[in-house]
């Protein structure tokens, strides 16, 4: 059972600029379309956890619906799925211990756990096995963070880097135990 995180940063670490955007994530050109083995990993995962606010975002683009795994979304105030993403959607709230124990139990062993407050909250339980950032060249200088406060340090074992378009950085970290 693995809850993984599968993100993009700024140089200083946001997720997001000022404004709640992700636009400058597409600035780099990318002219043979590389998904950076973002596709290869959604097949190493059985489903998603996310919060409200970044199934708010992905709502937001414009495109289908980009996954095919079964989307859990971690809320106190979204009541009911949007229409259309019944099959979907699942919501789901708790201790977050207790929600993975409920999904693993269903047989969803490998999370793919999105969105920066839902990331935090993980980390600050300690459920997050692994980490893969991939760097974007640029300092936003604020926006939102993918780190927090912790109660207590984590610590994390590099085992991987990839470069990709002579810009972007994917590091893969394991968590140390």
């Amino acid at each position: 059972m693995t809850n993984i995180v599968y993100i993009a940063t700024s140089l200083d670490g946001y997720i997001a600029d000022k404004e709640n955007k992700i636009d400058w994530l597409h600035e780099i050109p990318n002219p043979d379309g590389n998904d950076f083995g973002f596709a290869q990993f959604m097949t190493e995962v059985d489903a998603l956890v996310m919060g409200r606010n970044t199934v708010d975002m992905v709502l937001s683009f414009d495109c289908d619906w980009p996954y095919t795994k079964p989307v859990f979304v971690l809320s106190r105030t979204m009541n009911c799925v949007p229409e259309g993403y019944e099959d979907k959607i699942f919501l789901i709230n708790g201790e977050l211990k207790d929600v993975v124990a409920g999904l693993n139990s269903k047989g969803y062993h490998n999370l793919y756990i999105d969105g920066g407050l839902t990331i935090q909250s993980f980390l600050r339980e300690d459920l997050i096995d692994e980490l893969i950032i991939t760097t974007i060249p640029i300092v936003l200088g604020g926006g939102i963070p993918l780190f927090g406060e912790l109660p207590r340090p984590l610590q994390f074992k590099h085992v991987k880097s990839e470069r990709y378009l002579d810009c972007l950085v994917k590091n893969h970290f394991v968590r140390q135990r």
